[in-house]
Order: structure tokens, then C-alpha cells, then sequence
């Protein structure tokens, strides 16, 4: 199993790649910093990882995607998944105050996205198989006026997604998208813990069940499918008093 993991430093992305690496996987990781990255691979090798290769990269940069997919091609003579974890949980107030702002948010957790997936459908649909999961969000099934700008990112990949899904389902590449809710890690560090937070292990489970059993749209935990069918379902007069 030849895996690819875009935001492999991010507590979620580790839980799931420690899974892997029980399998004897060979992992190819992606993340900003060297020296977590490094950190990452020398934990998962530990852990059973046949092979663990890292690729330093501000995902930002999006001139090189191409560069760095055709690295991890390279490396392992193909591809056989893709988890793509990256993101960043941005500051609605200062959104709303700067279109700068707003946009680099959208560059992160929406543009990368499609960026990648674009080069990635490629080769996968190429191949004639496959698997590229995708961290989406339950933020982006509805705009609340308290993370909108994430939201708005978030529905854009999940629709981005849906679409991909139905290009390569004739070439048997399955897309999934993957719709945590609030998950305890150092990114929502600064937000008050309640009962729906899940733990970034729990949820590195539930990717990794869902990668391995080639599922289509997966909440984590399952009961933010429930929680998200009730809050779709508000009218918008009665929605745009919610404050949470």
C-alpha cells in the first residue's frame, strides 16, 4: 500500500497514518515544517511503516503540486491512496474586516484543495484505480454567521468533490469526503471544549476505516450526520438568529 498524505503533521492526519503504518504501508508525507515532519516519520517507521519519505512544502505554493505529486510517484513507483489533512481554522472577525485575509483563508482551505485534486484526478483516472480522501467539514453543509468564511471554503471542496466523484467512478477511483465536526487538536486549541468534541485518534479511525473500505461521504463522529440533516433543515428567517 502506497499512501500520500498532504498535511501529514496535523494531529489527524498522524492518528491516520499510525494505522497505516500497523499495515506496513508506504507512506509519503507532506507538511510545512521539516523538523515536525521528520518527527512524524521517525514515529511511524517505529510503528511498522515499511517506508517513510517527507516533502517539506507551504502547500500554498501552488506553482509546485505537480512537482510534489510527481516526487511521491516517483518515490514509490505510484500511488495507490491520497489523504489530503491540510487546513487552517481561520479568524472569522478578521475575515470579515479584510478581503486579504478572506482570500488567503480561501486560498488554504478551498484553492490548494482543487488544485491538487485536479492533478491528482489525473493520474488516478489514468491508473484505473484508486482511492483520494479528502478533510472536508460539517462547516460546509451551512453558513453560520460564526465561521462563515471557512464554511463557504469547506462547501466549495465538498462540492468540488461530489462532482470528481461522479468524473471517475467509470475508471474505479473511489473520492471520498470526510465531514469532521469538532475534533480536540492544537488547531481548535483556543476554542471551548464541549461534549461533541471527538478525539483526533477517533477520527484518525474513522479516516482510515474509510479509506480502507472505500466509502463516499463519511461524517466523524457518525452522529454529526444526524446533527447536520437537523441544522440544513432550520429555515433561513429562523436560521440567521443562531449564533452558535
Amino acid at each position: 500500500m502506497r499512501v500520500l498524505i498532504i498535511g501529514a503533521t496535523s494531529a489527524i492526519a498522524h492518528e491516520t497514518a499510525k494505522l497505516f503504518a500497523q499495515d506496513g504501508a508506504d507512506l509519503f508525507l507532506v507538511a510545512r515544517n521539516q523538523e515536525k515532519l521528520e518527527a512524524v516519520r521517525d514515529d511511524l517507521r517505529v510503528r511498522g511503516a515499511k517506508r517513510v519519505e517527507t516533502y517539506a512544502l507551504d502547500i500554498n505554493e501552488l506553482d509546485r503540486h505537480r512537482e510534489l505529486i510527481e516526487s511521491a510517484v516517483s518515490a514509490f513507483s505510484g500511488l495507490d491512496m491520497v489523504l489530503i489533512a491540510h487546513g487552517t481554522l481561520g479568524n472569522q472577525q478578521l475575515c470579515e474586516q479584510s478581503v486579504e485575509k478572506t482570500l488567503e483563508e480561501f486560498q488554504t482551505n478551498c484553492l490548494s484543495f482543487i488544485s491538487l485534486l485536479t492533478i491528482l484526478a489525473n493520474y488516478f483516472e489514468q491508473q484505473k484505480r484508486g482511492v483520494i480522501a479528502v478533510i472536508s467539514s460539517v462547516a460546509g453543509d451551512r453558513g453560520r454567521k460564526s465561521n462563515y468564511v471557512y464554511g463557504a471554503a469547506k462547501a466549495a471542496v465538498t462540492a468540488f468533490l461530489s462532482g470528481l466523484r461522479g468524473r471517475l467512478a467509470a475508471s474505479n477511483v473511489t473520492v471520498i469526503t470526510i465531514k469532521p465536526g469538532t475534533v480536540d487538536t492544537p488547531m481548535t486549541a483556543h476554542l471551548r471544549k464541549g461534549l461533541l468534541f471527538a478525539s483526533a485518534q477517533k477520527v484518525g479511525a474513522g479516516i482510515y476505516k474509510a479509506m480502507k473500505q472505500k466509502k463516499e461521504v463519511v461524517y466523524l463522529p457518525a452522529y454529526w450526520r444526524l446533527i447536520m440533516f437537523v441544522v440544513r433543515g432550520i429555515p433561513e428567517r429562523f436560521f440567521k438568529w443562531v449564533s452558535f
